[in-house]
């Protein structure tokens, strides 16, 4: 079962707006899987998520790192802040050592399809963001989906 909802971000306070709800129904175990093209605002949303759970500097995107690991405290729980964009395939992510890096955290994971996907996970999250328009200063819109255990805790 997963439920489907729609957030028109039309600029950066309201992205950061999503991300702090997003925070605040966040729990050890959980993904949040973000999609979309190059310059959708995936990044963009993961450090307002991580920025709303208390890390008080500045979120690096893990695109050459691959994963960024943000530990409690300071943070409310741990997250893994994951870019996959760079895997050539899902095998992989067992090479990474996701599995390790996931355990008693939540996770933040940018171009998941390259990782296999995570959909099928009932703590799964998935946002599909948008560009609204075709301008540089354009907002965004957020398609969210839930996984079973996100029903009732979407912002």
């Amino acid at each position: 079962m997963t439920a489907e909802k729609r957030y028109e971000l039309p600029d950066l306070a309201a992205m950061e707006r999503l991300g702090k709800g997003i925070a605040k129904a966040l729990r050890p175990g959980d993904v949040i899987a973000l999609e979309g093209g190059l310059g959708a605002g995936k990044t963009t949303l993961a450090r307002g998520i991580i920025a709303a759970l208390g890390y008080p500097g500045e979120v690096p995107s893990p695109t050459f790192t691959i994963i960024e690991t943000y530990d409690a405290p300071p943070l409310q729980l741990p997250v893994v802040h994951a870019d996959f964009y760079r895997l050539n395939d899902p095998s992989e992510v067992d090479e990474i050592g996701l599995d390790d890096y996931r355990e008693g955290a939540a996770l933040i994971a940018e171009w998941p399809d390259h990782a296999g996907g995570f959909a099928h996970e009932p703590g799964c999250l998935s946002i599909t963001l948008e560009i609204a328009c075709e301008t540089e200063d354009a907002g965004r819109i957020a398609i969210a989906r839930a996984g079973a255990d996100w029903l009732g805790r979407l912002p």
